[in-house]
C-alpha cells in the first residue's frame, strides 16, 4: 500500500490504485482538465473512507510507499474509470462513461 498525501490528508490506498491516480492526474494537468474520483481509503485513524480527489491543473499530491499488514481497499470501480477515461478523445467522454460506472455503486464494491 501506499499514503497518498493531499492537501493536509494522508490516506492508505492499494498500490496499483495510487499508481493510477497519479497518471490519471497528471493525464488531466496535460488536458488541462479537472475531475473528481472516488477512492476507497484507509485513514490516518485506520477507519475505512471512501475519499473523493479533486484531479486537475494545479492540485499537489504525492505517493510514498507504506509498511502495513491492513488488507488494500477495493477500488477496482475506480481503477477501471480512470484506465478508460484515459482512452476517451475528451474527458467529457470519460465523464460520461464514469456516470455509466458510478451505476454499478461504490457501496457494492
Amino acid at each position: 500500500m501506499k499514503h497518498i498525501t493531499f492537501g493536509d490528508k494522508s490516506l492508505l490506498v492499494g498500490d496499483d490504485a495510487t499508481d493510477a491516480l497519479l497518471e490519471y492526474a497528471a493525464y488531466l494537468t496535460s488536458a488541462s482538465q479537472g475531475v473528481t474520483v472516488e477512492m476507497h481509503a484507509i485513514s490516518s485513524g485506520g477507519d475505512e473512507v471512501t475519499a473523493t480527489f479533486l484531479l486537475g491543473p494545479g492540485v499537489t499530491m504525492m505517493a510514498e510507499t507504506a509498511h502495513t499488514s491492513l488488507p488494500e481497499p477495493d477500488n477496482t470501480t475506480a481503477l477501471a474509470y480512470m484506465k478508460q477515461a484515459q482512452t476517451m478523445p475528451t474527458v467529457s467522454s470519460a465523464l460520461e462513461t464514469h456516470h455509466e460506472l458510478a451505476a454499478w455503486d461504490y457501496d457494492d464494491i
